[in-house]
This record gives structure tokens, sequence and C-alpha cells, in this order.
């Protein structure tokens, strides 16, 4: 991790055993108890913005969300394209 911030947490003795207990099983050493966290803390962060999502928008019609999505897709590929003719440009 190149920037990296300290964390001091307290989690309970069994979440602490726990946790140890399948690192060491996983073969994993004692730094790998960060990435663990810094996995878990991602995927819990993309599960609730997921759901912060469908619940917003939960009262579109499923055409109504499809055209979202699409919308947003164009704009990104357009995006990607624009970028990657920049970049071609320069080269």
């Amino acid at each position: 991790m190149e920037n990296t911030a300290r964390w001091t947490i307290k989690v309970s003795k069994d979440t602490d055993i726990s946790l140890r207990t399948y690192l060491a099983q996983q073969g994993m050493k004692k730094g790998d108890l960060s990435k663990f966290i810094e996995r878990a803390v991602q995927k819990e962060i993309l599960a609730q913005t997921a759901a912060d999502v469908k619940q917003r928008n939960v009262d579109l019609s499923e055409e109504e969300l499809e055209a979202l999505i699409n919308e947003a897709v164009s704009a990104v590929r357009a995006e990607m394209r624009s970028e990657a003719k920049v970049k071609t440009k320069v080269r």
C-alpha cells in the first residue's frame, strides 16, 4: 500500500481470534490482516452503495431504469473514446 493511514481499532477477543485463525488457515501472514480489513471495508462500502442506489431507484419502472443505465454507459464510452483519441494524438 502506497499511501496508508494508521488505524487504531477495537474488536472483541472472539472476533480477533476468529479472524487470526482464519488468516492462519488460509496461509496468510501477519501483514495480511491489513489487506483483509481493507478488502472487507471496500466490499461493505460497495454493498452499501449498491443498496442505496437500489433504494433510490425503487420507484422507477424497468424501462426508465434501463434508459438511465444505457445513458450512463453511453456517456462513459464516449468519454473513454475521447480520452483514447487524446492519448493517440499525444504519442
